[in-house]
């Protein structure tokens, strides 16, 4: 075998790349299984795809002794194409944790629907979507990177439009995968312009290679460096690549709306951190500023959308936690533009992943209690959920526990730690004036989460429709509720994320 021909053969680590093979594995054996099975069991589908992502989050223990790549070009052991560090892990356990309690909220959200949603195939579309998720955090080359968000991203468009003959959720996937796809397209110029500046691929490559461009390729540089920050922006949601949000989640079904509040946002923010801090540090004065601009708009915008949702109007309260996804986005963006301006950047991006983490748990939370109330009350107004205290106390107190969490407030002290950390990255960096706006931000977040807190415990109008909770959406109000307790008893362990050892 030649040289050349040689340096192309890469090893393989089986077990560092486990966690999205065992996701993609089930979601395979879900689809040929669903041939065989009779209507009457294809909850047994749910219950594997459930232990699947059980699976998967398990093999992340292995990993945490130390860090493992994989795809490595055979004289070059350090360039490679996968690379399980430490914050790969913590994405990936925040991605297929968030998987797994979606799937526990769909099992409910299936049976409810009576059939008219497709199970093979949803279980088979989660599942390769969180696949793809799970991969992207641990790409370590651009071509990999979008195969990642791709995978991750088509089998969402057809979560959203899963449902047959409904109007409204083929609109939203069709205003979700135009938008997406024309984002993707501009990032994958963007990439072919690294490319064609640096003649790699591969991250730590392209930052290495990219101080020294050719004078006349420097523009090609500039723009490669641009553009594909536009694809990202667009999957977590930032100004002005939001507008797909609101319609998308009152348009898909409620547990596919939750898995693209937290898990798409993480695939956005993953791949953001991996192009900018990890393959162009070098241009931080390009991506910096434009990032904190991001991160002002998408914040203020995000806020002011949730503050004018009318209580008494048709899908509000879904509304509402879409508006609020998009001004947590503009937090989430933070601490990434600080990180062009600190001389310690991977504690900056550390914040972002300890924020994103708080995030997952009480968004996905306050879903499922939107799902409860789903049950009987269809429209989701904000205003169903009045005197929710009297007819379901535990689901009335840990809902208004999320909500406090994200405003961050007591006892939500793990919302308000996350806050605090977000914003010392921002001072610590000297971006004052977007601590400033991220500050004026949480007072107008304050008035309309205190608003819906408050509504929970007012005297109902009307009886209330008593009826009983399934199992699986039991334990996901259940498992978010222990995590959202614990984690506020103990928010010095969102500091052992702080260190994400990308560096």
């Amino acid at each position: 075998m030649s040289p050349q021909a040689q340096s192309l053969v890469q090893s393989v680590d089986w077990l560092a790349i486990a966690p999205p093979t065992i996701a993609a594995v089930v979601g395979l054996v879900v689809l040929v299984t669903d041939l065989f099975v009779g209507d009457n069991r294809k909850a047994l589908l749910g219950w594997v795809s459930v232990a699947g992502l059980a699976l998967a989050s398990l093999a992340l223990l292995p990993l945490l002794d130390g860090d493992r790549s994989t795809f490595c070009l055979t004289g070059e052991a350090d360039v490679c194409s996968y690379t399980a560090d430490r914050f790969t892990l913590v994405v990936q356990f925040l991605v297929l944790g968030g998987a797994l309690l979606t799937a526990l909220l769909s099992m409910t959200a299936l049976k409810d629907a009576d059939k008219e949603l497709p199970e093979g195939e949803y279980w088979f579309l989660l599942l390769s979507s969180a696949a793809g998720a799970a991969l992207l955090p641990a790409s370590r080359d651009l071509a990999t990177l979008i195969v990642a968000l791709e995978v991750a991203s088509l089998p969402a468009f057809a979560l959203v439009g899963i449902r047959h003959g409904d109007r409204k959720s083929s609109e939203a996937a069709l205003k979700f995968f135009l938008s997406s796809v024309t984002a993707t397209a501009v990032s994958l110029m963007g990439i072919s312009f690294v490319y064609a500046s640096t003649g790699t691929l591969y991250l730590t490559e392209i930052a290495t290679r990219i101080e020294d461009v050719d004078g006349q390729l420097h523009t090609l540089a500039q723009a490669g460096v641009v553009l594909p920050l536009v694809g990202f922006a667009f999957k977590t949601a930032a100004v002005p690549f939001h507008f797909w949000v609101p319609d998308t989640y009152v348009g898909a079904p409620l547990p596919v709306a939750a898995y693209l509040s937290v898990v798409g946002k993480a695939v956005g923010f993953s791949g953001l951190i991996l192009v900018t801090v990890i393959a162009l540090p070098s241009y931080a004065d390009v991506w910096g500023p434009a990032l904190a601009a991001l991160a002002a708009l998408t914040m203020t915008i995000g806020n002011v959308g949730a503050l004018r949702q009318r209580t008494t109007r048709a899908y509000s309260a879904v509304r509402l936690l879409a508006w609020s996804s998009v001004g947590q986005a503009g937090y989430l963006l933070v601490p990434i533009a600080a990180a062009a301006y600190s001389e310690d950047a991977e504690k900056a991006i550390g914040s972002t992943v300890a924020y994103a983490l708080m995030y997952a748990a009480v968004n996905l939370g306050a879903f499922a209690v939107a799902a409860l109330v789903n049950r009987t009350k269809p429209l989701n107004r904000i205003s169903d959920y009045r005197g929710l205290y009297a007819s379901r106390p535990l689901a009335a107190l840990v809902l208004g526990f999320f909500l406090l969490c994200l405003a961050g407030l007591p006892p939500g002290i793990i919302g308000l730690f996350a806050k605090v950390t977000v914003f010392s990255a921002a001072v610590d960096a000297g971006l004052g004036w977007l601590a400033v706006v991220m500050a004026v931000n949480v007072v107008i977040a304050l008035f309309y989460y205190l608003q819906w807190t408050a509504l929970l415990f007012r005297a109902p109008e009307g009886e209330p429709e008593p009826h009983r909770v399934p199992a699986p959406l039991t334990a996901a109000i259940a498992l978010t509720a222990v995590l959202g307790v614990a984690l506020s008893g103990a928010p010095q362990l969102i500091l052992r994320f702080s260190d994400t050892g990308l560096f």
